[in-house]
């Protein structure tokens, strides 16, 4: 399947972006063994995670009426947010992928949202975090910490592009800040349970 979709690409997303999508694909690898996930689910969803991202505005806005999908007035006025759920429907409808872990990875690497799975963090992380996103030093620090904790690298990488967003005055979608909250609330409970054990242990 993986040279049909690479075909399929080839007619549909320019070259730079192709190579960003191999690189997401090999970071959610690497993520995904690192955490003792499933490396072939992180793979697929790597390479299939942009299949909608150049539809034009008016398609991606279609595919989301047509799909029931909400569409708010932040994604009114930015359709383009809506190419990770567009980009898992393409992937079901025209690939055939029915893995629910790997569509939901798909339709969440843009905005991400509460409760995620582990995989779907993993590939947020890696559109986000790829080498081809620069090597500042921020990034290569928010790299280091996405092999420490998943919890805390996506809480980092939502401040990491809020900052951006407001820096050039644009709109940020409520389910960023709503990713993000869940994010640090995941850690802080890791951090409490580990506390607790050791206080149990040592007491």
């Amino acid at each position: 399947m993986r040279d049909r979709v690479l075909t399929w690409l080839a007619d549909n997303v320019p070259a730079a972006r192709i190579d960003h999508i191999l690189r997401v694909e090999q970071m959610s690898v690497e993520l995904a063994c690192h955490y003792h996930l499933d490396g072939e689910q992180a793979a697929r969803a790597g390479l299939l995670h942009d299949l909608a991202k150049y539809f034009k505005p008016k398609v991606l806005l279609q595919i989301a009426r047509d799909q029931g999908i909400e569409v708010d007035s932040v994604l009114a006025a930015n359709p383009h947010l809506l190419h990770a759920d567009a980009s898992a429907i393409v992937a079901r409808e025209h690939f055939g992928i029915q893995d629910e872990a790997v569509l939901q990875a798909i339709a969440l690497h843009t905005l991400g949202r509460p409760g995620m799975s582990d995989l779907s963090c993993v590939v947020f992380l890696a559109d986000s975090l790829e080498p081809g996103r620069g090597d500042t030093p921020e990034l290569e620090a928010l790299r280091q910490v996405s092999r420490q904790d998943l919890h805390k690298a996506v809480w980092l990488t939502c401040e990491y592009s809020l900052k951006l967003l407001l820096d050039t005055r644009r709109l940020i979608h409520p389910r960023m800040i709503l990713t993000r909250n869940w994010a640090v609330q995941a850690f802080s409970e890791k951090q409490q349970s580990v506390r607790h054990s050791i206080d149990v242990l040592t007491a």
